[in-house]
């Protein structure tokens, strides 16, 4: 018994270990896109790149304020604040020990015979000028092997506590942090806050239209008898077979003549009449008993009293699983505003359009970009997690039956 209930529980705990890698692997693309918006310009050009942000360390020197490095030194390893940078440095090699090098600044060494006439030997079967520099107190002949650029450091308890490194060897001090300025400058640069307006204001047009529309077709289509009814449905279900493509060339002429193009309304219009919600909702409306709807006509009830009162409270699902999809179309749609709206006319951009635009004026900052597309993707993704058990159930429970 003990070993059958070992058994199941290493089988859940496999279950729920490998559905949370898989979840993990899919997460991950969007929480870095969520720290990246947070980070500070340079911090994104990190290699290898980094989840969480991060800020350098500074501290005030003589007035300027420098940043902090985390250095060995003779006091030991502790903050050191760079002061100056690119020092130029050579690589001396000894005449007479060649394996012995040293790297001090090439004005401390001193060309043996002068600039004028300076000495010149063979070194690993090249001609190489010779310098003297001085080494406990005794001078040595080099060649200069090489050259390299070093940072000067000092220690902030004790400017005169110096050292030489590598700057780009060595490690800043750092800590996490957050700039939610990012946010700011992206709505300053692109106009964030107009296009997320005119999205919504876009999103509830086409959403609410294409719920009338779709309301009040599946309700004639499911209910109401008239010559050709069927085959008028079918014909109008075969214009979900026509590719989008095709559709762009005529709908912008028809744009032209009327007047819409650069305006709003024509990202609104013509998509409120949809084949597949008309489909969807006269599928629901089938399933709905018709003694209903003629018990209500026997109490004197209008058709469109029955389609508000009773088929439109009964088709909840229905219309919760049209409103996810048209919402998330709605909200995301790229092609047609980019055909319909002038680039130049920002006042009438959706948000696709202004990322669009970001991306080549904030090329060389990705923590901008990143910032304006959460500010995209945000505003869909906390509806579908507040309303997620409403919208699932609605998508499983609809338009299957009948």
């Amino acid at each position: 018994m003990n070993s059958h209930k070992l058994r199941t529980a290493v089988k859940y705990l496999l279950v729920y270990a490998i559905l949370i890698f898989f979840a993990g692997i899919m997460l991950f693309p969007f929480l870095f896109m969520l720290t990246t918006s947070f980070k500070e310009p340079k911090d994104t050009f990190n290699y290898p790149p980094r989840l969480l942000p991060r800020t350098g360390l500074t501290t005030m020197l003589d007035g300027e304020e420098v940043p902090l490095y985390d250095l060995e030194g003779d006091e030991g390893r502790k903050a050191y604040a760079l002061v100056e940078s690119n020092i130029r440095i050579g690589v001396f090699a000894s005449i007479a020990d060649p394996e012995q090098t040293w790297e001090l600044p090439p004005i401390e060494a001193k060309p043996k015979g002068g600039f004028t006439n300076q000495e010149k030997t063979i070194f690993n079967g090249e001609e190489m000028l010779v310098y003297l520099i001085t080494v406990d107190g005794r001078e040595i002949e080099v060649v200069q092997v090489g050259q390299t650029a070093r940072g000067r450091f000092v220690d902030p308890d004790n400017p005169q506590n110096e050292i030489m490194a590598n700057v780009r060897l060595s490690q800043p001090m750092e800590q996490l942090t957050a700039r939610p300025q990012n946010y700011q400058d992206v709505v300053a640069l692109q106009g964030m806050d107009r296009s997320l307006t005119n999205t919504i204001l876009v999103t509830l047009g086409v959403v609410l239209g294409t719920l009338t529309t779709s309301v009040l077709g599946g309700y004639a289509f499911a209910r109401l008898r008239f010559p050709g009814r069927d085959n008028l449905f079918v014909l109008y279900l075969g214009t979900m077979m026509i590719p989008f493509v095709v559709l762009v060339t005529p709908m912008y002429q028809l744009m032209v003549y009327i007047g819409w193009v650069d305006n709003m309304v024509a990202l609104i219009v013509p998509w409120i009449f949809s084949a597949y919600g008309t489909f969807l909702m006269r599928q629901f409306f089938l399933t709905i008993p018709k003694e209903i709807e003629e018990a209500a006509v026997m109490d004197g009830a209008s058709r469109l009293q029955i389609l508000w009162r009773i088929f439109v409270p009964a088709s909840t699902p229905a219309l919760a699983t049209l409103t996810t999809f048209t919402f998330l179309y709605a909200w995301n749609s790229f092609f047609w505003p980019l055909v319909i709206i002038n680039t130049g006319n920002t006042a009438n951009h959706v948000l696709t359009l202004s990322l669009n635009v970001l991306r080549g004026r904030a090329s060389d900052s990705p923590n901008l970009i990143l910032a304006g597309a959460a500010i995209a993707i945000l505003p869909p993704m906390l509806i579908f997690i507040f309303g997620q058990r409403f919208f699932v159930e609605s998508a499983t429970s609809s338009g299957v039956k009948g």
